[in-house]
C-alpha cells in the first residue's frame, strides 16, 4: 500500500522542497496551501517528474477548525508523514500591529498545527509507525522584540514537539521540530517592512538545503534539528548570556534587517 504524506504550505518554499523529497521516496502527497495557482503548478510538476499521486487542497490554514476540513477531504486516510510547514511573520511593536492578522498567525502556528497533529497521531500510534515534522525556527530559543508573537509561537511549536516526542517513545512514531535560521523563501518578503528588498544577507540559507536537512532529521527520528553550525551556536546564546542581553541583541538585529 502506498504511503501518504500531508504537507501544509506545500505549494512553495520549504514545503514544496519537502514535497519533492517525499515524492522522490514514492510518497503520495496531499498538499495544502492558500494559493491555488501554486498548488496546481506544484501538482503538475511533481506528477510529471515522479510516479506519485498529488492531491491538492486550497485551504486558509489560519481559520479555526480547518484541520477537521482537511482530514475530511482526505477521507480520514492513514497519514504516514505529517509536515506542519505553513506559517508567516509579522513585523512591528505589539501595541501597534494588527490584531486580526496576529489572530490568524496564532490560529495557524498554534491551533492548526496542534489540531492536525492531534488528528493524525491516533492512527499513527495504532499502526506503530509515523513521522511528524513541525516547522519551528531559530526564533524559538529567545524572545523576539518587534516580532514578539512570531517568536512566541515558534517557541510553542518547539516545546510542544519535544514534549510529545518524549511521550511517543517506543511507539514507532517520531516528532521532529525543524528550527532553521533565515531562509530564502517568500516569508522574508512578507515579514519585512521593506517589501522591495530583502535586507538580510548574512547567514541566509536556501530552501532546498534546509528542507533536505530537516527531511533527513525527520527520517532519523531526531527530536529537533537546527541547520548550520552558526545557527546551532546562536541557539545556545540565551543559555550563556543574560536573557535581557539576548533580547536586546535580537531587537537590534530586527531593527537593522526589517525596518525601512
Amino acid at each position: 500500500m502506498s504511503k501518504i504524506a500531508l504537507i501544509t504550505g506545500g505549494a512553495s518554499g520549504l514545503g514544496y522542497e519537502l514535497a519533492l523529497l517525499l515524492a522522490k521516496d514514492t510518497y503520495n502527497l496531499v498538499l495544502v496551501d492558500i494559493n491555488s495557482d501554486n498548488l496546481k503548478q506544484a501538482k503538475q510538476t511533481i506528477e510529471a517528474t515522479y510516479s506519485v499521486d498529488v492531491q491538492i487542497l486550497q485551504k486558509d490554514l489560519s481559520v479555526q477548525n480547518v484541520a477537521v476540513d482537511i482530514m475530511d477531504a482526505v477521507g480520514h486516510a492513514k497519514i504516514d508523514v505529517l509536515i506542519n510547514n505553513a506559517g508567516f511573520g509579522l513585523f512591528g511593536t505589539f501595541h501597534s500591529t494588527d490584531w486580526e492578522r496576529e489572530a490568524q498567525m496564532l490560529n495557524l502556528h498554534v491551533m492548526t498545527t496542534t489540531h492536525l497533529t492531534k488528528l493524525v497521531l491516533k492512527d499513527m500510534v495504532a499502526s506503530g509507525s509515523g513521522r511528524i515534522l513541525n516547522l519551528s525556527s531559530l526564533a524559538a530559543f529567545q524572545p523576539g522584540p518587534l516580532m514578539s508573537l512570531y517568536y512566541a509561537t515558534k517557541g510553542y511549536i518547539l516545546s510542544f514537539s519535544e514534549a510529545i516526542a518524549n511521550e511517543l517513545k517506543d511507539t514507532g512514531v517520531t516528532v521532529t521540530a525543524l528550527c532553521p535560521g533565515p531562509t530564502k523563501t517568500s516569508f522574508q518578503e512578507v515579514v519585512s517592512s521593506d517589501s522591495s528588498e530583502n535586507k538580510i544577507k548574512f547567514n541566509m540559507a536556501d530552501a532546498k538545503s534546509v528542507a533536505l536537512y530537516g527531511y533527513q532529521a525527520m527520517m532519523k527520528g531526531k527530536t529537533y534539528a537546527i541547520p548550520g553550525k552558526f545557527n546551532k551556536f546562536l541557539a545556545t546564546l540565551p543559555r550563556i548570556i543574560p536573557r535581557n542581553m539576548a533580547t536586546n541583541i535580537v531587537r537590534n538585529i530586527q531593527e537593522k534587517n526589517r525596518k525601512e
